[in-house]
């Protein structure tokens, strides 16, 4: 099993959602859906998801107004905006709110899958490869093998999603709330001393393969994958 891209889809017409879940389920895809403007702002803000695709128009609040409060607090998830208007304007108007692509409804399934590779090919956050690298280490996640400089060992699901956390995004402090949403899912009961746990599992797997790197608690925020050299 290769490395599965997380999208969230904000979109109030259910029977469109149920139908683009669907069939981006059937392209191994992990999808979560939401039908609102308040709760999609909380879900994106969560910064848990690869790709969003946003409704502009929706209940509460409108697409733009969920893509400008997310593009100003920092989040980068890339987003396609899907919505009945398609004037030159409207597209104007949707790019300089801080969108990266557009699909005008209707539209072709093809169309909107062709979109989603296209867009996670320029950002480089997805890619089909199944090898991660980082400072010593590689990981498959094909195989779930980490790769050190001394050994090689195979990670069980939990212990290869939150490597993978890691590993895209080196060098940064991530927050608790974002890893249990990337790695459990979003809305999954999950005790917080399960993390915890699986931090202490990954960090006997990465000294057991013989790496220099260190996972390292930031108190009160979250963890940062560092070299210990």
């Amino acid at each position: 099993m290769g490395v599965i891209m997380k999208i969230l889809l904000i979109e109030d017409d259910k029977n469109l959602c149920e139908m683009v879940q669907f069939q981006l389920q059937n392209e191994k895809y992990h999808v979560d859906l939401c039908h609102d403007g308040r709760d999609g702002l909380d879900l994106l803000l969560q910064d848990a998801h690869d790709i969003v695709l946003l409704d502009r128009m929706l209940p509460v609040m409108s697409g733009l107004f969920i893509l400008k409060k997310a593009r100003a607090a920092g989040i980068k998830t890339p987003v396609i905006l899907v919505t009945a208007l398609g004037e030159l304007y409207d597209r104007i108007e949707g790019l300089d709110s801080g969108a990266d692509d557009y699909i005008i409804k209707p539209f072709e399934y093809e169309e909107l899958s062709a979109r989603i590779r296209s867009l996670a090919r320029r950002t480089g956050r997805w890619e089909e490869n199944s090898l991660l690298k980082y400072g010593d280490i590689s990981y498959d996640t094909s195989v779930r093998i980490l790769y050190g400089p001394e050994y090689e060992l195979q990670l069980s699901g939990k212990e290869g999603l939150l490597l993978e956390v890691f590993i895209r995004n080196p060098l940064q402090v991530i927050n608790r709330m974002v890893i249990f949403s990337r790695v459990w899912g979003v809305d999954a009961p999950v005790e917080e001393g399960n993390l915890d746990t699986y931090i202490h599992f990954l960090r006997k797997r990465l000294a057991f393969t013989g790496s220099r790197l260190n996972i390292k608690t930031v108190r009160g925020i979250g963890y940062i994958l560092e070299n210990a050299a």
